[in-house]
């Protein structure tokens, strides 16, 4: 099977098709150019994905990272990039492999069919050439017999003839001879270029042209080859990168496997445990016996330690409760309602008592003449810049102890704390190290610099080494008393506080409340009388540490109330509520229902029942 046989006289089709072949090719070649175009730009939007999901660097994001979910996650991002790497190398390959590869070949082949063609062409011009000679003989043999057949034919004319002289018969005779003469030479010739031609035609159609089609044929199976070859590379360029696809795969269900839920819970518990004991149970209060709805001293409990039912919110279930406590804010202290409050409803239940025993009756006083004794009093004045401290701990400022913090969190801060200034102290010692090592270098060698140079240096470095020693000192001890190994207050902040309150007795009740610890123990200590010299900046700085309101008390809402206005707060008939503030003259007393929830209401709207052993509390007989 040739195409110089079979296909002897399709020259001008095989051009046809052997250009289509071509044209296939460079369609195939456009194909997989666009197909790395396509990988390419998946990879980069693989990238993309991958990038915008990273958690930011020093960001809220990349603490939440230390979850095995969230680390599992960030291992697929990872193994994503790296499969966004694979595609990469499959639109690489196949541009290299095959794109660049057949783009050459494409010329290659364009310049060999030229050449093929060009011979086939040449061949048709020379055969076609040799059958115009064989033409141009034929026709002049024709000529010529034709010529010699007149000629004799007017020789034998003028031979016959006898009026014809002797002399023109013989011209006539030798002119037919010439003529016979140059017909005899154009047959010869005619026979000589006929010969020749088909010598010439023989060769054309069994030996140049079917040499000619075999190399077309043979280029053209080449093309057909070329193209098969480059399908393979492009499947291969996908299959050898499918190994490490599945290795990110496997990465990424590796990753999945890796997530361990109790790990993740556990970190849950040290991220947001605060250290608190929970609340404990709510003792019974009989409301039975008339005498406990006095706020006499018989009527209270007389100690902490007599075990009455009545709920001791100065001793250990106080502390419980203490981590709902909101904290104190100077304008909750403001914002008792400046109108009278309203009588209670008419039909007032028969147990309704308004501004009984329960109520304490102090002597009315303008809410001005009570602020301005607030502001006035020095005492007071340590409180009120406590309160404006806690205020500004409301608006964003943290102290520097982490001391508005729930104790386990206030460790991990503190404990986060000690490890940063450990390593800025490390970083300052290996700094003075190397001084040290040059300043010796200097000292054997002069002439590689001044040795006392690097003194004012080295005293830098000492001077913030000390520095930092003396904060990391710091952070430790507070560290250590929120771990336990030091008291909750140290002996002598006992006795500034016990020095206090023996000095100013009647005027510090609502700072007292004040100092309550986070277990709900008071630390004032009477008994320290003998050490009462302190300075007073230490005094004032006992006195700047945010602390919440506690309760001095209970009531019950003998009627609903709607506090509609600024400070106030909604309560409903029979709810019972904490007091932690009691009526000052103005008909108004500040409860508090939970951490979130605190306010005024009429005091002839509630019965109070005072905890005498509360700090700031006031027993009514």
């Amino acid at each position: 099977m040739s195409w110089g046989t079979e296909l002897w006289d399709q020259f001008d089709n095989l051009e046809k098709h052997t250009q289509w072949g071509i044209d296939i090719l460079e369609k195939y070649i456009k194909f997989v150019k666009e197909r790395t175009e396509i990988e390419l730009s998946y990879a980069k939007q693989l990238r993309n994905l991958s990038k915008k999901y990273q958690p930011k660097k020093n960001s809220k994001e990349e603490e939440e990272y230390k979850y095995t979910s969230c680390k599992a996650f960030l291992s697929t991002l990872n193994e994503m990039n790296d499969y966004a790497g694979q595609h990469e190398v499959i639109a690489e390959n196949m541009t290299s492999q095959i794109t660049v590869e057949l783009a050459r070949y494409v010329q290659e082949l364009k310049q060999e069919r030229k050449s093929h063609f060009h011979d086939g062409r040449k061949a048709q011009q020379h055969i076609e050439t040799c059958w115009k000679q064989l033409e141009s003989s034929k026709r002049r043999f024709e000529r010529d017999c034709k010529e010699a057949d007149r000629a004799q034919q007017y020789f034998e004319k003028m031979d016959a003839d006898i009026n014809v002289t002797k002399a023109d018969v013989e011209k006539a005779r030798q002119q037919a001879q010439i003529r016979h003469q140059m017909a005899e030479d154009s047959k010869a010739d005619y026979s000589s270029v006929l010969q020749k031609f088909n010598h010439e035609q023989h060769e054309y159609y069994h030996t140049h042209i079917p040499n000619i089609f075999q190399k077309i044929q043979e280029m053209e199976e080449r093309r057909i080859v070329r193209i098969g070859e480059s399908m393979k590379t492009y499947a291969a360029s996908d299959r050898q990168v499918i190994p490490i696809i599945g290795k990110c795969l496997d990465g990424i269900v590796k990753a999945a496997e890796s997530i361990d839920q109790k790990n993740d819970s556990q970190l849950v518990i040290e991220a947001y445990k605060s250290g608190f004991e929970p609340p404990g149970d709510i003792e019974f209060e009989d409301y039975t016996q008339p005498m406990k709805r006095t706020v006499s001293e018989t009527s209270l409990s007389n100690s902490r330690g007599e075990g009455k039912p009545e709920l001791k919110f100065g001793g250990k279930s106080k502390g419980k409760l203490w981590p709902f406590i909101k904290k104190n804010k100077l304008m909750s202290l403001l914002t008792s309602p400046h109108q009278p409050p309203p009588p209670p409803p008419a039909s007032a239940s028969p147990s309704a008592v308004p501004n009984g025993p329960q109520s304490p009756k102090q002597q009315k006083e303008p809410l001005s003449h009570r602020f301005n004794e607030f502001m006035t009093s020095k005492p007071k004045i340590h409180c009120f810049r406590s309160l404006k401290r806690g205020l500004s701990l409301k608006l964003g400022a943290t102290p520097e102890d982490f001391s508005n913090l729930p104790p386990e969190q206030r460790r991990k801060k503190l404990q986060q704390k000690v490890d940063e200034l450990n390593k800025e102290i490390q970083k300052e010692m290996d700094q003075r190290d190397a001084i040290t090592k040059m300043k010796d270098v200097y000292l054997k060698n002069p002439q590689m610099g001044d040795p006392a140079s690097l003194d004012h240096k080295l005293t830098e470095v000492g001077q913030n080494i000390e520095k930092l020693r003396l904060e990391a000192q710091k952070f430790e001890a507070w560290l250590a008393e929120v771990e336990g190994r030091l008291p909750v207050r140290s002996e002598q902040a006992r006795r500034q506080s016990g020095m206090y309150d023996a000095q100013n007795p009647p005027s510090v009740n609502n700072c007292a409340q004040d100092r309550e610890s986070p277990d709900g123990s008071y630390t004032e200590d009477q008994s320290q009388e003998s050490e009462v010299k302190v300075l007073a900046t230490d005094f004032d700085d006992e006195f700047d540490d945010e602390e919440p309101l506690p309760a001095i008390g209970t009531c019950k809402a003998l009627y609903t109330f709607e506090g509609q206005n600024e400070g106030t707060i909604s309560v409903v008939e029979g709810e019972t509520l904490y007091v932690i503030e009691e009526d000052k003259g103005d008909g108004w007393t500040r409860i508090r229902r939970n951490e979130d929830e605190e306010g005024y209401v009429p005091t002839s709207y509630v019965e109070v029942y005072l905890d005498k052993n509360a700090k700031g509390a006031k027993t009514y007989i």
